[in-house]
């Protein structure tokens, strides 16, 4: 989904993608053990969008899915450059880029530490209308820094696109929209929750945690020894991406 209104292709989109995560078991329950994100959020739940690269058939359909959701949210021909972050945005900025015929770059973490010492790999898409690819958010935190590098480098970015937001989280999104950069994802964990409907793919208590913690997330953070605010994500280093 993206800061604009859900259409009915939208909310198919998100129920399909939903229910090949969970059919690839790329969604991992473990409320007795959370894990620990980046940002210093404990969680139940985590998405392993990295497993969708062993799937051929599924990881097709998800990208169709969000090149037709990046033409209709963002434009067919808006988008000039397409670049991922290392290391989980890398393989979905080639995909995306291939499907769309544009050029791909992708933002390293830290610089390589010789030659040019760039973060930017491919090119510099210097004044190049560019998306940023990655495979999932949480708190939007990488979404800001990788951003800011495209931008320091002279790219023009106002997108960015994940295949799953947590949509939970509170804390970076507001800098998101400070920058002027629009947030797009084809589902959420509320769409998990509506595809789990379906079929039985986690018992009724699971489920009820799961939703516990996504109507609550800061106190059940709190509550299960992870961080409780926004202010503490922007500090906190460590844990799973």
């Amino acid at each position: 989904m993206s800061t604009t209104a859900q259409s009915d292709w939208d909310r198919d989109a998100a129920l399909t993608t939903a229910r090949i995560l969970l059919e690839i078991k790329a969604i991992n329950f473990r409320p007795e053990e959370p894990y620990t994100f980046t940002s210093g959020w404990k969680s139940p739940v985590y998405i392993d969008c990295r497993r969708i690269i062993y799937f051929p058939r599924a990881r097709a359909k998800i990208m169709e899915l969000a090149v037709e959701h990046i033409n209709r949210h963002i434009g067919l021909e808006t988008i000039e450059v397409v670049a991922g972050g290392e290391t989980a945005g890398i393989p979905f900025a080639a995909w995306i880029s291939d499907r769309m015929a544009a050029p791909m770059a992708y933002i390293r973490k830290k610089p390589k530490g010789f030659g040019r010492n760039a973060l930017i790999e491919g090119d510099v898409p210097e004044g190049k209308r560019t998306l940023l690819v990655e495979d999932l958010t949480t708190d939007g935190g990488s979404k800001i820094r990788f951003a800011q590098a495209l931008r320091d480098a002279g790219a023009l970015i106002n997108h960015t696109f994940v295949v799953f937001f947590y949509g939970v989280f509170p804390g970076s999104f507001e800098t998101l929209a400070e920058m002027n950069i629009e947030l797009h994802s084809l589902c959420t964990f509320w769409d998990v929750l509506e595809a789990c409907k379906d079929r039985p793919y986690f018992d009724a208590a699971s489920l009820a945690e799961v939703r516990r913690f996504m109507e609550d997330p800061v106190g059940w953070s709190g509550a299960h020894g992870g961080i409780s605010s926004a202010a503490q994500a922007l500090a906190f280093k460590g844990g799973v991406e």
